[in-house]
């Protein structure tokens, strides 16, 4: 789940699975509301295809990056909206056509890096791997909204591993992103893989517990599903709270999802 060719080569699947989604429907289709307030099927395209090609950036040119990033405004809100403006123009198939092509640039130059080589990002420089595992967070955020919008419920696969590696590194970010302090605490975390397998981080001792779904987790930190419609469950009053405001992204936490929004085990 570490090895750089994987977390690639996961990446690579995680994309296709959602490109699966879209390739084949009709364009009118395109502009299906999805449960992000006011973002269409071809919104959540159109934000995932300007993350990539600022991913690939980020891998292949450093300061080209840092130069991009240093022109963006405080207001991540706009940034998001001005990044996406040139890609939502764009007729259904080009915008398709064009995600494939930013898809393909970040995962060739992430491939191209080892695991370890730090790379610039929005928060601070990340492992290549780690950055790869970002992508993952992205596709499957994005690629969620898109299953619920068309009433698609997907096959989720151990490939989640990697989002849920890349939240338990960014626990913080709930806390950091509504301005609170960052309990001085680790999280035990004891999380079932779709697979079966059991997934442990942590110390093994400690008294803030989060246990249940692997899916569910990503599905939490991601902001798709509320906690009272997820299989999670936490011991102590940290790990109680964080599930409230988890969250693997830096920036607005937006609004989330309601509880009840979706059935209990609706993916």
């Amino acid at each position: 789940m570490t090895q750089q060719a994987n977390v690639t080569a996961d990446l690579i699947a995680e994309g296709e699975e959602i490109d699966r989604l879209v390739a084949d429907v009709d364009e009118e289709h395109w502009t299906t509301p999805t449960p992000a307030p006011g973002w269409t099927v071809a919104h959540q395209i159109a934000h995932l295809a300007a993350t990539f090609r600022l991913a690939a950036l980020a891998a292949s040119n450093a300061t080209a990056f840092k130069q991009v990033i240093s022109q963006l405004s405080a207001d991540f809100s706009a940034n998001v909206e001005a990044a996406m403006a040139e890609f939502l123009v764009e007729p259904p198939p080009v915008l398709l056509s064009r995600w494939r092509s930013e898809r393909a640039g970040a995962e060739q130059a992430l491939a191209a890096l080892p695991p370890d080589r730090m790379v610039p990002w929005l928060v601070r420089p990340l492992p290549a791997a780690v950055l790869a595992k970002a992508g993952m967070m992205e596709t499957f955020a994005h690629g969620q909204d898109i299953a619920d919008a068309f009433g698609v419920r997907r096959e989720y696969t151990d490939r989640v591993g990697h989002l849920v590696d890349f939240a338990v590194r960014t626990w913080d970010f709930g806390y950091l992103s509504r301005n609170l302090a960052v309990p001085d605490v680790q999280l035990r975390f004891e999380l079932t893989a779709p697979s079966g397998q059991v997934w442990t981080f942590g110390p093994e001792d400690s008294a803030q517990r989060i246990t249940g779904s692997a899916v569910d987790l990503c599905l939490l930190v991601t902001r798709r599903r509320h906690r009272d419609d997820l299989a999670l469950r936490a011991s102590g009053d940290v790990a109680d709270g964080w599930l409230d405001l988890a969250q693997a992204y830096r920036g607005p936490a937006g609004e989330g999802r309601r509880a009840g929004q979706f059935a209990v085990g609706s993916r």
